[in-house]
């Protein structure tokens, strides 16, 4: 029996920073980067497209931001859950972030420990955020 993969649209305007994310979702079988976007309206129309499974967005974002992108997705792809990944730390804005029903925050410096974590918390049905 064969295990559904976890479909991932990732959004950063920084195209090695979706290199890294990409790279480091590959080591684990089950996660599968379906579609990626460089700015927040691309990324609205990809998750309408793509209806992923989990969205990984950083907030500073041309075009529209990833707060307001978020705010579209969620009337779009109301299934897809979404996990901030970036570099912005403050507690006002991590809060805002999971106010619009967010599911996860990751700060870009922890990345590396932190980001596979998140990932499992949130498609586990828990909240991330270190």
């Amino acid at each position: 029996m064969q295990l559904s993969r976890v479909r991932i649209l990732l959004v950063d305007d920084f195209k090695p920073w979706r290199r890294f994310a990409s790279l480091l979702l590959q080591g684990k079988p089950e996660l599968q980067v379906v579609g990626e976007a460089s700015d927040g309206l691309e990324a609205v129309q990809k998750a309408a497209e793509l209806k992923p499974d989990l969205i990984l967005m950083d907030i500073g974002l041309p075009t529209l931001n990833g707060i307001e992108a978020a705010r579209q997705i969620r009337e779009l792809a109301p299934e897809s859950k979404i996990i901030f990944v970036s570099q912005e730390s403050s507690a006002d804005v991590v809060q805002e972030a999971l106010s619009l029903g967010a599911l996860g925050y990751v700060v870009k410096a922890q990345a590396v420990s932190d980001l596979l974590a998140a990932v499992d918390a949130v498609m586990s049905g828990k909240k991330f955020c270190q």
